[in-house]
């Protein structure tokens, strides 16, 4: 059996990534594993033999995919964020990764450890390669290869990396797990929360109001909306018995009609400055205008903002909303569409044809990927990745194939095009690559440590190097939790997100995705991801070279 695995790899692969799915769904009142469980099976395999193991390149391969994907879905969240919330959350996370190192400190005057072993516990309890592969780097760099303690010095790292490695994923899980078991937290409430400060929900609702409140005679609907700060998009406009669409410019009378989409809430509010109820929706009076879901498949809309498409000048129509995945959300002219999104939009009838042309609504097209754009995307990330920073005193660190390409991912996935090259990849297909080489990078990474892990587990002095990686991520996580959520009151859903990306830890983000069932985990990975990797290698390097 042993040899059968040995000898061929594809089998392996598939192996550890079927009974990982299957142990992954496992529900323990409540808590599974997820896709997670991929690790752990790859962990067993790779401990029956040190011949048990994947090829370098699936774990980098896969590694490479799943960052790439996620900075493109996230980029132009990642802009956002940095322009709000985002620096107070970068600043939060850089401090919780000094607090662990000066912890790793203390944990090596207390159980005597060298420095490469140190380096070693603080990569493996954040679970950051490129820290190792810098350290590793930092160690060739300014210790002769021929001398006679060049081999240990080499391998203390890399063993106290990969008996922390372990440890390192499954607290962050167990933190976040019992953590939100006890504070009873609700993603779907965040969620709903975050929808009225954004304009994002998945309880969006129609609504149609007779304007009885004689204050808005003569004042456009852009105007009232601004001031008063209303979320809601107005759709339909009938006045004087002519019904037309309600775009900014229109200026409401008293016994005229207007429809608007919005949360449950923010309409009832509205409702009631403006009038009453309507008994009959608007939208139900299709006869002048109609209203179509249209995929977004066509290249040339993709990346523009709905102001710069001009669908008023074109076609006279207007989008009422937008639904990127499985959510819905309210459009203003700086929404920039993505390929794979579905556009509800209400235009004259005699011109639906037209604006579905416009959009494409093609779903085979969004099953396609551009292998163009993403392979020209994944080598800049790459060679991004490669190229050396210096740092103060010498030595240099990089980004690696973990932030390279992350990095990438989130510019061009903020800028959505650039000339006829679309960066974006359709959700669809982003998805798939994404959950694809998170599956690679998980098993790769449990064969290729499985039998390391073994094989030092017993050796007491090794069982202090794991009890140090367990308590520094402890550590980190449930103080990050606390701090977060308690103090800095953060959304669990996003602060999730962001002890994953403290952590730097795909399994982690994965298992924080099972658990919300949204989006707001990634927005909170992407968002301190890049400069927590830069912070760790920088701490890492420290260590090796101060201690």
């Amino acid at each position: 059996m042993i040899h059968l695995l040995s000898e061929n790899f594809l089998l392996l692969l598939f192996l550890v990534a079927g009974i990982g799915y299957l142990i992954g769904k496992i529900r323990i009142k409540g808590f599974s594993l997820g896709i997670a469980a991929v690790l752990f099976v790859g962990l067993a395999f790779g401990a029956l033999a040190p011949s048990v193991e994947l090829p370098e390149f699936c774990h980098l391969f896969g590694l490479v995919l799943f960052v790439y994907t996620i900075g493109l879905s996230s980029g132009p969240s990642f802009i956002a964020s940095l322009r709000s919330g985002g620096l107070r959350e970068n600043l939060f996370a850089i401090s919780v990764l000094i607090s662990v190192g000066l912890l790793v400190v203390g944990l090596k005057e207390l159980f005597e450890f060298s420095a490469g072993i140190a380096a070693g516990i603080f990569a493996g309890s954040t679970t950051n390669t490129p820290a190792l592969a810098n350290v590793i780097q930092y160690l060739r760099e300014h210790i002769s290869a021929n001398s006679e303690t060049a081999v240990k010095l080499f391998s203390e790292p890399v063993i106290a990396y990969s008996l922390c490695y372990p440890g390192g994923v499954l607290c962050v899980i167990g933190a976040i797990y019992v953590l939100q078991r006890a504070w009873r937290v609700d993603y779907k409430a965040e969620m709903q929360t975050l929808a009225q400060e954004t304009g994002e929900t998945g309880t969006l609702t129609t609504l149609t109001v007779k304007i009885t409140n004689p204050t808005v005679a003569d004042t456009t609907l852009g105007a009232l909306r601004q001031q008063h700060h209303w979320g809601v998009r107005f759709v339909r406009w009938l006045h004087h018995g002519h019904l037309q669409l309600a775009f900014d410019d229109a200026r409401l009378q008293p016994g005229d009609f207007v429809n608007m989409i919005g949360s449950p809430e923010e309409t009832r509010r509205v409702a009631a400055f403006l009038g009453e109820v309507a008994p009959r929706p608007l939208e139900d009076d299709r006869s002048n205008l109609d209203f179509r879901r249209i995929f977004v498949s066509n290249p040339e809309v993709v990346g523009k903002t709905l102001a710069q498409l001009g669908l008023r000048e074109r076609f006279e129509a207007r989008v009422a909303r937008v639904r990127r995945g499985d959510h819905d959300f309210l459009p203003n002219g700086n929404t920039m569409l993505l390929l794979g999104d579905r556009v509800r939009v209400v235009a004259p009838k005699d011109r639906m044809e037209e604006v579905s042309k416009f959009f494409g609504d093609s779903y085979k097209a969004l099953s396609e990927v551009d292998i163009i754009s993403l392979g020209v995307g994944i080598t800049l990330g790459l060679l991004l990745g490669l190229l050396p920073v210096p740092l103060p005193g010498g030595g240099t660190f990089k980004l690696g194939i973990a932030g390279g390409p992350l990095v990438a991912g989130l510019v061009l996935g903020a800028i959505g095009r650039s000339g006829t090259i679309i960066w974006s990849i359709p959700y669809s297909a982003n998805l798939t690559l994404r959950q694809i080489g998170l599956v690679m990078f998980l098993a790769g990474v449990g064969t290729r440590s499985g039998y390391e892990f073994a094989s030092q587990v017993s050796d007491p002095s090794s069982l202090l190097v794991i009890l140090s990686g367990a308590i520094a991520t402890t550590f980190s996580a449930m103080g990050a939790l606390f701090i977060g959520y308690k103090l800095l009151r953060i959304p669990m859903g996003r602060l999730i997100g962001i002890v994953s990306g403290i952590h730097t830890q795909p399994a982690a983000l994965a298992f924080a995705n099972e658990q919300t069932g949204n989006d707001m985990p990634n927005m909170g990975y992407t968002a301190v991801f890049p400069l927590v990797t830069i912070t760790k290698i920088l701490i890492a390097q420290l260590l090796i070279s101060l201690l």
